[in-house]
């Protein structure tokens, strides 16, 4: 079942910000990751969530996605982020309807 890593962040360093978003392409497709949403306008339908910058990232599966987490290939651009942004991540499940 696929597996979605969902990010709101807040950076505060942009320009070292973006060595992160060169970095993690890579890594994300080495676990056969994909992005759904990278950073697009948000629209807040309802409620006060209103996220500046809003990444879902799809696996395979959510142990694909925890090894991804915890790479080497991802290490170095994740101590980027952490160092130069403000980030709330999940990991959820996705959804396979039983029929259509």
């Amino acid at each position: 079942m696929p597996a979605y890593v969902i990010v709101q962040v807040k950076v505060n360093e942009p320009v070292e910000y973006e060595v992160y978003k060169s970095l993690t392409p890579a890594s994300i497709q080495a676990y056969g990751g994909r992005f759904i949403v990278r950073g697009a306008a948000v629209e807040t339908l309802e409620g006060s969530w209103a996220p500046g910058r809003l990444v879902v990232v799809e696996f395979p599966d959510v142990a694909t996605a925890k090894t991804w987490w915890e790479s080497e290939e991802y290490a170095t651009a994740k101590a980027i982020r952490q160092r130069t942004a403000e980030t709330e991540m999940i990991l959820v499940d996705g959804f396979i309807p039983a029929s259509l």
